[in-house]
Parts: C-alpha cells; structure tokens; sequence
C-alpha cells in the first residue's frame, strides 16, 4: 500500500476560534491517537488531497515538527456546503497490531449480462478490513467475469489474502438489474407466445368440434 507523507505542526491552542482561523490559512486541526498520548496538530490543506480524493486506500507517514509517526486516516469531517475538511484523525500504526480499514472495491472484468444491456449496479463500494499493517491492501479487486441477470457477487465471493473482511458474508457487492425496455420487451414477447400458444390450441381442437356436428 501506498504512503503519504503529511508534514504537521503542533496545536498550541485548541477550541473553536483556533480551528476556524487554521481553517482560514488552509490548514486543517488534526489529532493523533492510538499510541501514549494524543497528539493535536495542524497540516496544510493541499497535503490531503493525494489521501483523501482517491480509489484507494493509503498509509500515512505523518511529520510533527521531526517527530515521526506511522498512520492512518480514519475520519475526516466536511463543511456540509463548501465540502471543506473541517477536522481529521489519524489512528496511530504499530508493527504487529491488526487494523480496521474501509477498502474500496474495484469491479473487473465484464459481465454477460451487462453486454447483454443490463445496468451494472455496484452495491457495496468498500469492504471493512481487519489486517495487519503489512497485509492491508489498497484495494480489494472483484470479479465480474461471471455475472448474470438474477445472480449477485457477494461478499463470501471474495477471496481472503492474510486478511480478514469483517462485512457479512451474504451482502451483495454488484447486481446486474434488467433495464425496463428489457423487461417491456420480454413481457411482450410472452404474450406473444401465450397468443400464439392459445391460437394453436384452438387451432387443433377446431377439427374435433366439426367432426362432433
């Protein structure tokens, strides 16, 4: 997996008119957990961009004023209009210690049933993952190479690589759903056959109704 580097500087105030003018000079307020203590710090806006606008999923090397940590992102808050980060945390790594991550999802391959027309729906965009720092992936590849109408991928699907996928078993990741100018078109094809059905059913009984007369 793929590192980061964040340069941060430490946090002398805290509290809300802190935050808001670190937010004005395009920083962002940050805290460290995980290890002895918490650290509260400040990194440029501009840094987050590579971590946090991606497919993937990324370590963190953070640099507080030349104290090094390994990290993870684990939540970041957003201005609800301006989609702004107001705050994000960073869970702190230890060699040996399993972690739980979001992983996204990529679908590959081509579906049957998506070449056929059907609409291809991705369900579950990230699996939660339970690993050790070395195992994490970036990502967790799903096949759709085999995916037909009325079928799902689900999670038991995926196969396990020295990681553990903590979702349940029976959630779907991708469907294919039939289109309703497919289903129009199925549906009238049914009918056709139940009119031609019925029409070849008068058709041999018609005989033996003239015959009786």
């Amino acid at each position: 997996m793929k590192t980061i580097e964040i340069i941060g500087y430490k946090r002398a105030n805290l509290g809300k008119a802190e935050s808001k003018r670190l937010r004005a000079e395009a920083n962002v307020p940050c805290v460290l957990y995980g290890g002895d203590k918490q650290i509260h710090f400040h990194a440029p806006m501009i840094l987050f961009r590579e971590l946090i606008y991606t497919r993937d999923a990324h370590f963190v090397h953070l640099n507080i004023e030349g104290e090094e940590y390994q990290a993870i992102i684990q939540d970041v808050q957003y201005h609800p209009v301006s989609e702004v980060i107001l705050h994000a945390d960073f869970l702190q790594l230890f060699e040996g210690k399993k972690i739980k991550m979001d992983i996204p999802v990529k679908l590959v391959g081509q579906s049957p049933a998506v070449q056929q027309g059907g609409t291809l729906v991705h369900k579950r965009r990230t699996l939660s993952v339970l690993a050790l720092p070395k195992n994490m992936p970036s990502h967790i590849d799903v096949d759709i190479s085999n995916l037909n109408f009325h079928h799902s991928v689900k999670v038991k699907d995926v196969e396990e690589n020295n990681f553990e996928i903590l979702d349940t078993k029976i959630a779907s990741i991708a469907v294919v759903e039939i289109p309703r100018a497919l289903k129009a078109a199925a549906a009238e094809a049914a009918g056709e056959a139940g009119e031609e059905a019925v029409a070849e059913e008068a058709a041999s009984e018609a005989p033996e109704a003239a015959s009786e007369e």
